[in-house]
């Protein structure tokens, strides 16, 4: 298949941090469908590197939400303020369903509650293919649940949350957004959704067909690998937490903040996203970062756009005010 040469396309600091990651990923496993634990592991110690340094917490707590298909999820709170009761940002990790932390986003969760204010609160969701879809959205919505019932233990106001993911927790964050609006207690409290570079639905496209690589690890031999893993039949993919693109997005979806890559397969996920909520009148902002890959966001240490896109939807977050929730 013919692909656009993304390695010349590059911005020189994107270059630099594809270097360091071929130094950090030197005899790690080159496919999405290698030994899973093997992955997992080599993600974990590659993305130490990157969580090294940025902004301190006032206090940093790991605990557990009740509910889900397990009984309760882990979740980690990140408090920058000790004082009064704050607004919570659930950030919900990527990693393609099969690997990623709390730990291997602890730098992206630091920096996005130091340039918004707010508490926020990663979940450490069970991943495939031991859990299956819908598994980890009914866990993300279990720690939304436990906040609007028990924030106030954490001081936070469970009246005043958002929704944030990358890559494929982008798609959890849309996916959960749904999965509460249309079977829990509803969407209510949700100021805003902060979506960086997820799926939401395309199994094909111009982006897939002419971006990804060996250097970001999404061949279309991955993005199957990853998909194949993560449902439990192709039925699933008809559904609308997966296939958001089909979902009903007119009623209710709040503000959505929109980051694509230039140079990343599922960037037109993103921009047909965007085109869904303009047409419905949605709220929303599209902002594409020229010259970077996929996952850019965890690259602060050397990659500008990382620090732009964090410090960019801060402001907008921060522009749709205090949620309310709506009478049900």
């Amino acid at each position: 298949m013919n692909k656009i040469d993304v390695l010349s396309r590059l911005t020189p600091q994107m270059r630099a941090v594809l270097d360091k990651q071929d130094e950090l990923t030197a005899g790690s496993p080159a496919s999405a469908a290698g030994d899973v634990d093997a992955i997992r592991a080599s993600y974990a110690r590659e993305r130490a590197f990157w969580n090294e340094g940025g902004p301190g917490m006032a206090q940093t707590v790991d605990t557990t939400a009740p509910g889900g298909p397990f009984g309760s999820v882990k979740i980690r709170i990140y408090s920058p303020s000790a004082e009064g009761s704050l607004p919570a940002i659930v950030y919900i990790h990527g990693g393609g369903y099969l690997m990623g932390s709390v730990d291997t986003h602890d730098r992206i969760c630091r920096v996005l509650a130091a340039e918004t204010g707010a508490a926020v609160v990663s979940v450490d969701y069970r991943l495939s293919p031991e859990a299956r879809f819908p598994s980890a959205i009914q866990e993300c919505a279990a720690a939304v649940e436990y906040l609007r019932a028990h924030g106030a233990d954490h001081h936070i106001d469970g009246g005043d949350l958002a929704l944030a993911g990358d890559s494929a927790g982008a798609s959890l964050a849309l996916g959960t957004y749904l999965y509460l609006r249309d079977e829990l207690s509803g969407a209510g409290g949700i100021r805003a959704l902060l979506l960086y570079y997820g799926m939401y639905g395309l199994t094909d496209s111009a982006s897939r067909r002419l971006f990804g690589g060996p250097w970001d690890g999404l061949t279309r031999e991955d993005l199957e690998a990853y998909s194949a893993m993560y449902i439990r039949s192709a039925e699933d993919l008809r559904s609308p937490y997966i296939d958001c693109l089909s979902a009903d997005l007119a009623a209710g979806v709040p503000p959505c903040y929109i980051v694509s890559a230039e140079l990343d397969p599922l960037r037109d996920d993103s921009h047909a996203l965007a085109a869904v909520l303009a047409e419905l009148g949605i709220p929303h902002r599209l902002e594409e970062f020229n010259g970077v890959l996929h996952a850019f966001l965890h690259y602060g240490r050397m990659l500008a756009e990382a620090t732009q896109a964090l410090s960019r939807s801060a402001a907008f977050y921060a522009a749709q005010g205090s949620a309310v929730l709506p009478r049900r």
